[in-house]
């Protein structure tokens, strides 16, 4: 239940950020001190991909640089999620050596 407490107070953030008040300079979450009491608490980040045929010999067989077949296709938006709550939905892209997820919509 906090979670989804959580993800309104983020939505309703996000709103307040995009459309200040008339006069109100516009503030970033980290300077409101209402965000300051959860800003350090920790969360887990995670990307959903259905791999229906993925099986423990496969995890067991993975190094460094290998390439895992999923389902998912490849310009389709990838859920995200904070502790299991959908946040987000974003698109793979390389950075160098690493794969990153670009946030391309609110949930």
């Amino acid at each position: 239940m906090a979670v989804a407490a959580g993800a309104s107070l983020s939505a309703a953030a996000a709103k307040e950020r995009t459309a200040p008040e008339s006069g109100d300079a516009e503030t970033s979450q980290e300077d409101d001190p209402r965000w300051q009491p959860v800003l350090a608490l920790p969360c887990l980040l995670t990307v959903d991909l259905p791999m229906p045929h993925f099986k423990v010999a496969d995890f067991l067989k993975l190094q460094p640089g290998s390439v895992v077949a999923t389902e998912w296709r490849l310009r389709q938006d990838v859920p995200l999620r904070v502790n299991g709550t959908l946040i987000a939905w974003g698109e793979f892209e390389g950075s160098g050596t690493r794969l990153a997820v670009r946030l391309t919509e609110l949930a």
